[in-house]
């Protein structure tokens, strides 16, 4: 090789190779611009982004609301919240929107992925993937190691006795706002008495509860009833320690529950409540003076009002004294005091009892009443025994109370009253009249329709109420609801317990009979002997069974 050829590939060679440092150096340049470009974008993501994620983290934070415990009145605890965590993405940090909807389906059950592609193709900074999910989930999701993924600690509201007292309680939503029951009606005080450290504590008593609803169920099952309800009552400052209505749901999940489950039977529903109501109507002719306890009533005959002829069930076929048309549930006598009283009487003694307008109290849950759109003889007639006229258990029991107690009203109540402070309350009765319907009531279960609501230790003062139900433009006398009302101990009442049976079946066990003193009453019966020792009423002496005369000339004779 001649030393001019060895020049010439020394030449090529340098080329060769100032190439090549030329085609490094491009490529050690592109190199450099794509790291560039790739931690500028994760300097992005998680320093400038990140201030966003919290704000709209925040945002969302400040329509969520921690609540504080809601507790019976032994300090039971009913409803609490725990800390949950909910899952949320930064959708602009998402490379693959399906391919990471797909992963967390797989691990979230229930999780729709077509709805997730969705959201996390919107490229927003802040869309929720599923709220308060369970710690394990939460893990897997941990692991799948996706980028965008978030949580988010929040409350999450429990009711660790599931469906015990769910009418009461009500239910949240998915931000813990109460959205029925006392959750709903008195939801500031709840987050105000939250954010002060302290519990909401009910007028419940869990173990009442417990027992009435027991009770009811039993109730439903044994006479093949369509819906019942029940109410236990404090006769003597309207505190509730038991209120229930069936079908109930869990509040844990109140979306899985029958839509006819969540409807409030006890202080939503209205119904007529049938003789019950003659209660209301004996006890506004007495305290008036329009009537007295020796009046007589002539009841053999059936009497006509307008188009309409008004019989008994149980005909007796003589003359009754007042405490005997209330102790044999004599329309017909009803009618006759009702007309002594007259339909002023009537509506003003309606109304002092709290039965012509909406119950206030803390749930929204509340029935009005349905009233007659014109008040004449016919009205006054089927009101005096519980027709025509559609008010809620709650109005009853409170009205009931009222009766009883003294002759005083009070606001029933779901929130345990204070005993140093005075309890609100109107006289709507003399002390006189009130003694004397505690006497009446004491003969309807010791001798008339109510007897097997009555409690050996523990006399039981109370009325049967049957209505038949409406239907087709008149009533269905093989449908009816029954409803018994009664106090107990019967000489000092303390506490109220009121059934109503939707629709109970006849049965050979109740002799073909679905009335109240059959269905209702031994309800009430079952439940108070349940309740009263927990509440520790002192045992009372047996009695013999009461046979009053048959007429006398005063009430002295009949006692």
């Amino acid at each position: 090789m001649t030393k001019g050829e060895m020049q010439n590939r020394k030449t090529d060679a340098r080329g060769a190779l100032a190439k090549t440092r030329q085609r490094l150096s491009i490529a050690m340049t592109g190199l450099l611009v794509v790291l560039t470009l790739l931690v500028g974008r994760l300097f992005e993501v998680t320093v400038l982004r990140e201030p966003s994620i919290g704000r709209s983290a925040a945002s969302v934070n400040e329509t969520s609301y921690y609540r504080a415990d809601i507790v019976d009145r032994r300090g039971e605890i009913l409803a609490t919240d725990l800390r949950g965590a909910s899952l949320f993405a930064d959708a602009r940090v998402i490379w693959d929107p399906a391919e990471a909807a797909r992963e967390l389906a797989r691990v979230i059950p229930g999780l729709d992925a077509e709805t997730v592609t969705r959201r996390l193709s919107s490229r927003q900074a802040f869309v929720w993937i599923k709220r308060n999910i369970p710690p394990a989930q939460q893990m897997a999701v941990r692991e799948l190691g996706l980028p965008g993924l978030h949580f988010r600690e929040e409350p999450r509201r429990v009711y660790p006795n599931g469906r015990t007292a769910s009418h009461v309680l009500g239910y949240v939503n998915v931000d813990n706002h109460g959205l029925a029951g006392i959750e709903r009606g008195i939801e500031d005080t709840i987050i105000e008495r939250r954010n002060k450290g302290g519990s909401v504590e009910l007028s419940l008593d869990l173990r009442v509860q417990h027992a009435l609803e027991d009770e009811l169920a039993s109730a439903m099952a044994r006479f093949q009833a369509k819906a019942a309800a029940g109410i236990v009552m404090d006769v003597n400052n309207g505190e509730i320690l038991g209120l229930s209505s069936k079908p109930d749901f869990d509040p844990n999940e109140p979306g899985a529950g029958q839509k006819d489950a969540l409807f409030n039977r006890a202080t939503l529903g209205v119904f007529e409540m049938g003789s019950t109501f003659k209660l209301f109507t004996m006890a506004a002719a007495l305290d008036a003076g329009k009537a007295s306890v020796a009046s007589t009533y002539d009841v053999r005959e059936p009497i006509t009002e307008g188009r309409f002829t008004i019989r008994d069930t149980n005909p007796q076929d003589r003359v009754l004294t007042m405490p005997e048309v209330l102790m044999h549930s004599s329309n017909i006598g009803t009618v006759m005091i009702a007309r002594q009283a007259g339909v002023d009487v009537q509506q003003a003694y309606l109304r002092r009892f709290g039965l012509l307008n909406a119950v206030a109290f803390e749930m929204r849950e509340a029935g009005a009443p349905l009233l007659p759109k014109t008040w004449g003889p016919i009205e006054l007639a089927s009101t005096s025994y519980g027709y025509g006229i559609s008010v809620s258990p709650l109005h009853v029991a409170a009205a009931t109370a009222a009766l009883v107690n003294g002759g005083i009203y009070h606001k029933p109540t779901l929130l345990k009253r204070d005993s140093r402070e005075v309890v609100p309350h109107t006289r709507v009765l003399t002390a006189e009249t009130s003694a004397r319907m505690r006497e009446m009531m004491r003969m309807v279960v010791a001798s008339g329709t109510g007897r097997q609501a009555d409690v050996p230790g523990y006399p039981v003062a109370g009325k049967t109420g049957t209505a038949e139900k409406q239907a087709g433009g008149g009533y269905d006398e093989t449908r009816v609801r029954s409803s018994f009302v009664g106090v107990f101990p019967a000489k000092a009442p303390q506490y109220l317990v009121l059934v109503l049976l939707d629709d109970p079946k006849p049965s050979p066990e109740t002799k073909g009979h679905a009335t109240a003193g059959w269905t209702a009453a031994p309800t009430a019966g079952k439940v108070i002997t349940r309740i009263a020792p927990m509440l520790n009423v002192p045992v009372a002496p047996i009695e013999a069974p009461a046979t009053p005369p048959t007429t006398f000339a005063s009430y002295e004779e009949l006692r």
